[in-house]
């Protein structure tokens, strides 16, 4: 499944020689990732194709002439969409010449060096545990790290997750983004334009009975049972009062297990619940608070009369979605421009035989497109678990397995959607663009 990466600013700098050159900032779920050139990564792909041959998406051709505004355009969407391309393949995204490539940008275009650093890892109670790593190590490093530090069983790494979590005013928190593999948790909690950032550990699965798969490992019993007390202490759990009472008896004589598996029938129990946004349904400017788990999107919307509705969109009734991603230039004058952003999620669903369009705004829309994708995987691993003779690849966790199938079945349709009217053009050398990924 492709990675959200976006290129929507470039700029143009002065070489040495006198003569300019772009410079592209490159986007990831919505936060700058790094800032690169036309050739590095061009030099990039030489590598990888030296080891996966053809395979690799095309790459956009050079230019011997001085480009047109228009050409230049069309280079940044033609580098956007092989960024997006050539994370499809999950050994592709694993291997050396790609995280090195990687690590090495991200810490040139924060200029940070590669050395020993301590990191706080949030915990779901929110307390912390400093580990000892370098600043080039990867996500998945540090979960490594973080994992043999709490006891946590390594061949169950693959449900839990690293995620930058802002936490808010009056102790309330948001979710912002999973970490991908080889992004640094050190830079991006360094670079994050986010005001009280921190790295958190979370689990990372959107399907609550996948709770059974870890009841053997005391460390991840433990972890996805604070987490289950921290959602439901937050209200992004809503148990009945009955189950309230029950829970808090379970939870004072500190019985875990017997603890999740009452959870389990919680209602929206394991989901991610996103700040508060707006939606265009069942009429535009509505405010909705959404929570996304076991294959739906459940949303509490509030009418323009103050009343609630409660609306779930169930994930097997959605054909595809788009994000996009819209901004607005701050710091004008700085050498660092940065993006103010401006997202919205909108997604087609079947309704009374008819399909539709929904649009969420939030910020958290990649976020959302992580989750729904996510479910879908785990859609995918569920169905070929019960037909074996299904055939699917399913990219997650840096593995790649695959299994036969002889139908089709639901599959990840995410895009971005252009909406270069809505783009709010910079002045000067700055060009912009907005961002698809189609067809996933």
């Amino acid at each position: 499944m492709k990675m959200h990466f976006c290129i929507p600013v470039s700029q143009q700098r002065p070489d040495a020689l006198g003569g300019r050159y772009t410079l592209y900032s490159v986007y990831l779920d919505g936060l700058l990732f790094c800032r690169v050139r036309y050739s590095q990564l061009h030099r990039w792909d030489e590598q990888l194709r030296r080891v996966f041959g053809n395979c690799l998406p095309p790459f956009p051709p050079k230019y011997y002439l001085a480009m047109t505004t228009s050409m230049a355009n069309e280079r940044r969407d033609q580098l956007e969409h092989y960024l997006q391309n050539v994370t499809v393949d999950p050994n592709m995204l694993r291997s050396e010449v790609f995280v090195d490539f990687l690590k090495r940008v991200q810490l040139d275009t924060f200029s940070i060096a590669a050395k020993k650093a301590a990191l706080d890892i949030f915990l779901p109670d929110e307390r912390s545990i400093e580990v000892e790593i370098l600043t080039s190590d990867t996500a998945e490093r540090v979960l490594e790290v973080v994992s043999h530090k709490i006891g946590l069983c390594r061949e169950l790494l693959g449900y839990f997750g690293l995620f930058l979590i802002q936490f808010c005013k009056e102790g309330k928190l948001s979710v912002m983004k999973k970490l991908a593999d080889f992004e640094l948790p050190y830079v991006s909690l360094q670079s994050s334009e986010l005001e009280d950032c921190k790295v958190g550990l979370r689990k990372w699965y959107m399907d609550p009975s996948l709770d059974s798969m870890l009841m053997d490992c005391r460390a991840a019993v433990n972890l996805i049972y604070l987490q289950a007390i921290q959602d439901i202490q937050r209200r992004w759990a809503k148990p009945t009062p009955a189950q309230r009472q029950k829970l808090e008896a379970l939870q004072v004589e500190d019985k875990q297990a017997e603890f999740l598996e009452l959870a389990r029938e919680v209602r929206h129990y394991g989901y991610v619940q996103l700040d508060p946004c707006t939606c265009d349904y069942p009429e535009p400017g509505c405010g909705a608070v959404l929570s996304v788990g076991n294959n739906e999107i459940s949303c509490c919307v509030t009418l323009p009369d103050s009343r609630t509705q409660q609306v779930v969109f169930q994930l097997s009734r959605v054909k595809c979605w788009q994000v996009t991603f819209l901004g607005t230039l701050l710091d004008m004058d700085g050498p660092q421009r940065t993006l103010n952003q401006n997202l919205e999620l909108r997604f087609q669903y079947s309704e009374d035989s008819r399909w539709q369009w929904f649009v969420l705004y939030t910020k958290q829309a990649f976020l959302l497109s992580s989750c729904l994708k996510k479910m879908i995987s785990e859609k995918m691993v569920k169905l070929a678990v019960e037909n074996p003779e299904m055939q699917i690849e399913v990219p997650e966790q840096g593995r790649s397995k695959k299994y036969h199938s002889q139908q089709s079945q639901q599959k990840d349709c995410s895009s971005f959607l252009p909406r270069t009217s809505k783009m709010k053009a910079a002045e000067g050398d700055c060009d912009w663009g907005t961002t698809e990924e189609e067809g996933l």
